[in-house]
């Protein structure tokens, strides 16, 4: 006879169990409540540390109120009492009852010091998974004036963080996440294709001002193609050989680059349409190039902070290398845009270079013919 659920049941059994650290943070303040001294052997925390606003509240009440004589608190609960009255204050939900739970779920009172870290060791990594979470969003929000300098100070503020949680705990050498990264958002983005054709088109017809774009660099680019490309022209240009449509053409066959089947009546009609000017064009994709890598470091950290099995130490060491790509292509954005004189500067876009773009490039690169 098939099972016929009873009401509501469906909703209890949707109810996800409590977190280990919900379990660590009750032992913690069980002992704390039993035994109000062991305050003394905890540090490193605070209320915000804690995942729930009733646990803040009581943490809150047992570090800030005078604490009781140990014989009389062995005697009466006034002194809980004290802490109930001024942890309502903050969680309406809290009762007597739980105050006497948590002292009766603490297994060893002594053992306050490693709860305590243990708490420590959670709420970083939430404080990391949040940074994370904040950089993402802003690679994404269309509505700021200025988005690359926005980005590079949310990727300070999560660097900051990171700073933070080494100091507190020192990363051990070698100890990377267990957690595999994700792999670049792959988009489809027809401005960003557009725009570098008409890069590769107007370096082709301006050769002389490639020199002028070396921090551009072909990875930065989203099609492998036009990477390709885009190495051609440096390759001829630092050869000091002729460049134009025809001898791209022939150096992109001798990379390889028309295996794939692409046509070279078409690369040569890309490379016939100049316009505007060549640093204009590169300084776009090198936009879009910083973008992109901001997001996926984001992702990279959000996916180490996100699974709960990544020690603190493991986080520090795989958060410092995501954010050493962040760091190599603000190197070249900065050389960008010192070498680029004010009065030859245009004004920013209606429209964003935003970041996926760039990640499909990077998606895409280990099908790229070697070169």
């Amino acid at each position: 006879m098939p099972h016929t659920p009873e009401p509501d049941e469906d909703d209890l059994d949707a109810i996800a169990p409590p977190q280990p650290v919900f379990h660590v943070e009750q032992a913690l303040l069980g002992a704390l409540l039993l035994d109000p001294h062991r305050i003394d052997d905890v540090n490193g925390i605070t209320a915000d540390s804690f995942s729930t606003a009733a646990h803040a509240a009581l943490y809150a009440a047992i570090s800030t109120l005078p604490r009781p004589d140990p014989a009389e608190h062995a005697k009466n609960t006034t002194w809980l009492d004290r802490v109930l009255a001024t942890a309502l204050e903050e969680a309406r939900g809290l009762t007597a009852s739980y105050l006497h739970a948590l002292v009766q779920v603490c297994p060893w009172p002594r053992h306050a010091p490693a709860y305590a870290r243990m708490v420590e060791a959670e709420h970083a990594r939430r404080r990391l998974l949040t940074a994370a979470e904040r950089l993402v969003h802003t690679v994404h929000d269309a509505s700021l004036p200025h988005p690359v300098q926005t980005v590079l100070a949310e990727a300070d503020a999560l660097a900051a963080v990171v700073d933070d949680i080494a100091n507190r705990f020192p990363p051990r050498s070698g100890v990377l996440p267990r957690t595999p990264a994700p792999p670049p958002t792959a988009a489809d983005d027809t401005e960003a294709v557009e725009e570098e054709q008409l890069l590769l088109a107007t370096a082709t017809a301006r050769p002389d001002d490639i020199d002028a774009v070396r921090w551009l660099i072909p990875d930065d680019l989203t099609l492998p193609l036009h990477a390709g490309l885009w190495q051609c022209l440096t390759t001829l240009a630092r050869r000091d050989e002729p460049i134009d449509p025809v001898t791209v053409l022939w150096e992109a066959q001798q990379r390889g680059l028309l295996d794939d089947g692409s046509d070279p009546g078409e690369i040569l009609r890309m490379l016939a349409e100049p316009a505007g000017s060549v640093g204009h064009w590169a300084e776009r994709a090198l936009q879009r190039s910083l973008l992109a890598t901001a997001e996926h470091t984001g992702r990279r950290i959000e996916a180490y902070a996100g699974d709960s099995a990544n020690t603190p130490f493991q986080l520090v060491a795989g958060a410092r290398r995501a954010l050493a790509d962040i760091a190599a292509v603000r190197t070249r954005w900065q050389n960008a845009a010192g070498a680029t004189p004010p009065q030859q500067r245009r004004a920013a876009p209606a429209t964003r270079a935003g970041p996926p773009t760039t990640t499909a490039a990077h998606a895409a690169r280990p099908t790229r013919a070697t070169r």
